[in-house]
């Protein structure tokens, strides 16, 4: 379990781990601990309000680290997915051409110009968390939208017979993925009303209907899910939390 828990980190985030070797065996629950990353990354964004409150640092400065302080953590291997996927999406190409897209390496024109609105927005919103507990649901967000990601992995088709996210899904067990993200996400959903009340509830629709939209952009457009749709829907999942709050701000 441990050696499954260190794969997870060494995969999906640059945190100093001890390498190990990534057998079949371990390999089999590496994404029941996917999740933790986006403890991780909330632990360090409660941080980083703390001390930027205690040095009365300003808003401008909070916002713009908080906004990138996910992407140091994971090493942007999510912004790489969607930015590909943006690209593919964006080439009115044919399925399979979409798939190559996925599959280039480099950024074409739309991922540039998609990614720049991404982080616009994401930086903008979060000058609106100025409460610990707005703070506190929108940390959440980071565990839940890696609980549904390790859920599609689990539940959806893949595009591809072949790949990386498709080599986690045959070593997966798949049922005991399923119910320990079923038991993320309950908490998470618990945890985000308690904190934020109704706003913690359209913070979960918002994610709800951003991973509808995953499930059938995937199936319609690639024919099932890769390892760069699961990153792009994550970097959409966690734009709608901060996005809720930003609205919230706005209006209020």
């Amino acid at each position: 379990m441990l050696k499954s828990l260190a794969i997870a980190f060494q995969m999906y985030s640059r945190i100093p781990i001890p390498a190990f070797e990534w057998d079949e065996k371990s390999m089999r629950y590496v994404m029941c601990y996917f999740p933790l990353i986006g403890c991780v990354i909330g632990g360090v964004e409660c941080l980083w309000f703390w001390l930027s409150g205690l040095l009365h640092l300003p808003g401008l400065i909070y916002a713009a680290i908080a906004a990138v302080i996910p992407i140091l953590i994971t090493g942007g291997i999510h912004m790489d997915g969607y930015c590909d996927t943006v690209d593919a999406l964006s080439s009115q190409q044919d399925r399979e051409r979409r798939l190559e897209i996925l599959k280039d390496s480099h950024a074409g024109a739309f991922a540039i110009i998609f990614a720049g609105v991404w982080f616009l927005l994401y930086y903008a919103c979060w000058n609106s968390v100025t409460d610990w507990k707005i703070l506190g649901a929108v940390c959440v967000g980071f565990v839940l939208s890696r609980a549904l990601s390790a859920l599609a992995l689990a539940s959806f088709r893949g595009a591809r017979k072949k790949g990386m996210l498709q080599g986690f899904a045959d070593a997966a067990k798949k049922k005991a993925v399923i119910i320990t993200m079923l038991v993320y996400i309950v908490l998470c959903i618990a945890a985000m009303i308690v904190l934020a009340g109704w706003l913690g509830l359209i913070m979960i629709a918002a994610v709800g209907l951003v991973f509808l939209y995953y499930r059938l952009t995937a199936y319609k457009k690639f024919g099932g899910t890769t390892g760069d749709l699961a990153g792009w829907f994550l970097q959409l999942a966690e734009l709608a939390v901060v996005l809720c709050s930003g609205i919230f701000y706005f209006i209020l």
